[in-house]
């Protein structure tokens, strides 16, 4: 039994039984033998039938290794599996919803502008845009994450006679800038051989970017990509430049917002509806974010002289360095936006800006990003370097971070997806336009079985003081407006290993720019629902059947033992 103490009395529950649930157990009994097991034939039937092994030879591969996970743990017999067995196979990493030894399998070979790249902001903070201090550790833990772009802040520093690292014009604490280039050529091809892409927001004099382009050439090398012409025709591609590191600059006013900070903070309000309100530890937001519209007024008046002198003259070895340069705006959307076939480039918009965009020149977004870079920054008033709405792009809603570690769990974690297709079609009667009424392309059924894992990471007490935790979870579609719902399981009551055996249908126009959602929570009738963690992953590489699926923290980190045991079935509109 498990006790909990309630004042002056103790409540007793059953205690957390990890056997199958219902259906899971049905399953097995429709494949096994009589004898209650589940031999090499019968497996390979279900490994077929459920797990959509299309060839012999995948279907044979996936049962050794089956029957190897039940022999390691002792759980055969009489030459087959048993009903533990299966189960405790269904739920292992080696069973995992995203083949685990699935690696890069895209076409690596066109030019950048072809892919969809893991993007970092502010990628040298270890906190909020306001107070936190700068430092080399969160750009070795992007890099490490597998994220293809860093930015970094340049300033002089008070002598005016060196470079620092740090958002400018606040109190965060600078981190020197050698210390930066040295992490990032260290770190830089840890999880994936695909080029990074360094931006600077350049707020130097000419003396201080000569210094910079000297420091660069000698902390990078050979891994230092220079391009042959000041104007490249078309951008190379990831695999014409692994191991490469390539310098993009930012002009100094081109991260500022004059957006009203009420304003910003009331659209975000109105993003909250289909996923819920935001999950953060942060407690000082509200205090901070009152204060950031003076900083970015403040800002945006002393950094006009600072532009002025970094415009009499600029190194031309420095300048040399510049392998992808950026297109100062217009603000003008339809001149910002307008293709030159000579030459390609790269395109800042503010998040704002970006949003209202997609509103009055989608189509023109994706041909411009067809041949371009298109990168989008936070708002100001993020303090807490939040993210953007990343799926704003084709209209999508959901939890910002997470959708994007979702989307770069594709092509096996390098940093660089490719976009699907539709976005790529040039012929004007066919591009894509996501506001449009899709037809659907595929139905996609999720049943979430049960979940796991939290009685061996949370303390007894984590969840409920007084009894087992009232888990429920969440499932649902981040991508085109369409496709976009959010659904949830029952409350299943004092549980530590929640039995669901919930269905759900989603009807997907796009699943080429389908990611589902999951997210576990405990009820709480008195307060905030407590979070129980969560993931996303990409529609289009789902593994169809039974799944394990593990659940990360609200950071994106994964949880050393939770996981849901889910099933994937596909089926054509």
């Amino acid at each position: 039994m498990t006790t909990y103490r309630v004042c002056c009395f103790l409540r007793r529950f059953r205690p957390a039984s990890n056997e199958p649930s219902e259906a899971v157990r049905d399953v097995f009994q429709a494949y096994a033998d009589g004898g209650g097991v589940l031999g090499e034939e019968a497996l390979r039937r279900f490994l077929r039938e459920v797990q959509g092994e299309k060839d012999d030879a995948g279907a044979e591969e996936a049962a050794r290794e089956a029957m190897a996970f039940a022999a390691e743990h002792r759980l055969l017999k009489k030459g087959g599996l048993t009903a533990e067995g299966f189960h405790r196979w269904l739920c292992s990493d080696a069973n995992a919803a995203l083949h685990p030894r699935r690696g890069v399998y895209q076409d690596m070979g066109l030019p950048l502008s072809h892919y969809f790249i893991y993007t970092g902001h502010n990628s040298y903070l270890t906190g909020n845009q306001l107070s936190s201090g700068c430092s080399e550790v969160p750009i070795v833990k992007a890099l490490q994450d597998g994220v293809r772009v860093i930015e970094l802040d340049l300033w002089p520093n008070a002598a005016k006679d060196d470079v620092e690292v740090l958002h400018g014009k606040t109190w965060t604490s600078p981190v020197e800038l050698i210390k930066c280039l040295e992490a990032i050529k260290e770190h830089a091809f840890a999880s994936s051989p695909y080029p990074v892409i360094l931006t600077l927001e350049d707020h130097m004099t000419p003396d201080l970017q000569a210094k910079v382009a000297k420091m660069i050439k000698e902390t990078f090398g050979e891994m230092l990509y220079i391009s042959e012409s000041e104007h490249m025709a078309e951008f190379p591609s990831p695999d014409d430049l692994k191991g490469k590191i390539i310098i993009s600059t930012k002009p100094p006013k081109e991260y500022l917002q004059t957006k009203s900070g009420k304003e910003e903070v009331a659209d975000d309000k109105a993003e909250e509806s289909i996923w819920g309100e935001e999950i953060s530890e942060d407690k000082t937001t509200a205090r901070q974010s009152s204060g950031s519209e003076k900083f970015v007024e403040e800002a945006e008046e002393e950094l006009e002289e600072s532009e002025k002198k970094a415009r009499q003259g600029a190194d031309n070895e420095y300048k040399r360095l510049i392998a992808i340069q950026l297109t100062r705006r217009k603000h003008d959307m339809d001149q910002d936006l307008k293709i030159d076939p000579e030459k390609v480039t790269r395109l800042s918009l503010g998040e704002k800006a970006y949003e209202k965009a997609t509103v009055s020149h989608g189509a023109d977004i994706i041909r411009f990003t067809q041949r371009n870079l298109l990168r989008i920054f936070p708002r100001s008033t993020r303090i807490t370097s939040s993210n953007y709405n990343p799926l704003m792009g084709w209209r999508g809603h959901g939890r910002k971070l997470w959708l994007t570690q979702g989307m770069f769990r594709a092509n096996g974690g390098c940093g660089y997806v490719k976009k699907p297709d539709i976005l790529m079609n040039s012929d004007p009667d066919k591009l894509f336009d996501p506001r449009a009424n899709l037809p659907t392309k595929m139905r996609l059924k999720v049943t979430v079985y049960m979940g796991d894992g939290w009685r061996f990471d949370f303390r007894k007490t984590h969840f409920d003081k007084c009894s087992p935790p009232d888990f429920y979870a969440r499932v649902g579609i981040a991508g085109v407006a369409a496709d976009t719902r959010m659904e949830q399981t029952r409350v299943m009551m004092d549980n530590w290993i929640p039995m669901w055996d919930h269905e759900f249908e989603f009807r997907l126009a796009v699943p080429e720019l389908a990611l589902l959602r999951v997210e576990v929570h405990e009820s709480d009738n008195h307060q905030k629902d407590d979070f129980g963690g969560q993931t996303c992953l990409p529609v289009w590489e789902l593994r169809p059947g039974m799944r394990s699926v593990r659940l990360s923290d609200h950071k994106g980190q994964l949880l050393r033992s939770v996981k849901l045991l889910m099933r994937f079935e596909f089926f054509p509109s």
